[in-house]
């Protein structure tokens, strides 16, 4: 007979998104008014791994739907399995699911709520393996979580990322420049393709399809020519040269995913710039993107996820995340979405609309 749920934990891991207070404020205010304790684990994984956790009252998660990030921190460097430690002088990894176990049952949480992308979700795979009892919502701007049509955050950050190409959009055309404008999204390129097609971007580079320095050129070139002397183009962070690899800012060997994407709009500026001699300009959004107040359409999915998760919790649904299907709110297996990256398609309808008014992504 499985055990009743009377004390429960909720984790933000990873990067911070709009949105995680408001799934922070659905799980506990559902649990609280079913009699259920909450407990705050504090910094994601790191929490747990370091033994702080705190009881979370129904005060302390009023007034939080609007405000960004997250009022329990979060940290995208803990991985329990694969934990970087400072010995001495030397950065050391260790296994410290031991202490996670302890911890968590020490604490005596019935039930743990993971709020993350792919790779808080690999490590709630990984601790279910020891007994925790975990329940998964997905978080991510860049929208790539295996199994779910979309995460709360993405649309604020699509807001956010479309807003600066606006703004961008108004002194390239003043100054008839070339702007490259380098978005997030790392392996997948959804936010750099929506954020793309609402500012009306003149190039969108994404990940999943390779480009030709070539053909943007020809692009900036013939917009040029016919008097229109700007062009916008917006590069997700993971494009690629066809043929050549993925731009890496730097590696941060004390992360369980150590490479930094980052540079391909400085590539595409000063090659374009080279081979048109049109005058090109690039910038790196950056984490502005993360931030800022939820969107309506992100507070109302963070408020569908947390309670939905407090329903499989309290249907004893554990191992299982919620996701978006179809406009519908489900769930699926957490092993089924860890370490997964959903990417988009070449023959996505988005991607034909975009072609259609002569958006060129470079192939």
């Amino acid at each position: 007979m499985t055990r009743p749920v009377a004390r429960i934990g909720i984790l933000t891991g990873g990067g911070d998104c709009p949105g995680l207070n408001a799934v922070i404020r659905a799980v506990a205010k559902a649990a609280l008014s079913g009699g259920i304790e909450v407990m705050g684990v504090e910094d994601g994984y790191l929490g747990l791994i370091d033994d702080r956790i705190r009881p979370l009252a129904y005060a302390d998660v009023s007034d939080i739907l609007t405000r960004g990030g997250t009022i329990l921190g979060s940290c995208n460097k803990a991985n329990p399995a694969d934990f970087a430690l400072r010995v001495g002088d030397q950065w050391v990894r260790r296994d410290v699911t031991d202490q996670v176990v302890e911890h968590y049952g020490a604490a005596q949480l019935d039930a743990l709520v993971v709020i993350g992308g792919d790779g808080t979700m690999s490590g709630a795979a990984h601790l279910m393996t020891r007994g925790l009892r975990i329940v998964g919502v997905p978080k991510t701007i860049d929208n790539d979580l295996w199994a779910s049509d979309i995460t709360f955050g993405h649309d604020t950050a699509v807001a956010t990322a479309t807003d600066a190409l606006d703004k961008v959009h108004t002194t390239a055309s003043s100054h008839h420049r070339v702007m490259v404008v380098e978005l997030m999204g790392r392996y997948a390129g959804w936010l750099a393709l929506n954020a793309g097609v609402a500012s009306g971007a003149d190039v969108i580079l994404l990940p999943e399809i390779p480009f030709s320095l070539e053909k943007v050129v020809a692009t900036c070139v013939d917009r040029s020519k016919r008097g229109r002397r700007f062009t916008i183009v917006a590069a997700g962070e993971g494009a690629t040269p066809i043929g050549g690899a993925r731009f890496v800012d730097r590696l941060d060997p004390n992360s369980p995913d150590p490479i930094r994407l980052g540079g391909v709009a400085r590539f595409v500026a000063d090659n374009v710039e080279k081979m048109s001699g049109l005058e090109c300009r690039s910038m790196v959004l950056g984490h502005i993107q993360r931030g800022g107040t939820p969107t309506a359409r992100d507070r109302v999915l963070a408020t569908r996820f947390g309670f939905a998760a407090f329903e499989l919790l309290t249907k004893g649904r554990f191992g299982e995340v919620v996701v978006e299907q179809k406009g519908a709110i489900r769930s699926v297996p957490i092993p089924e979405v860890a370490g997964k990256t959903r990417t988009v398609p070449r023959d996505h309808d988005m991607v034909g609309a975009a072609r259609s008014v002569g958006t060129s992504f470079g192939d």
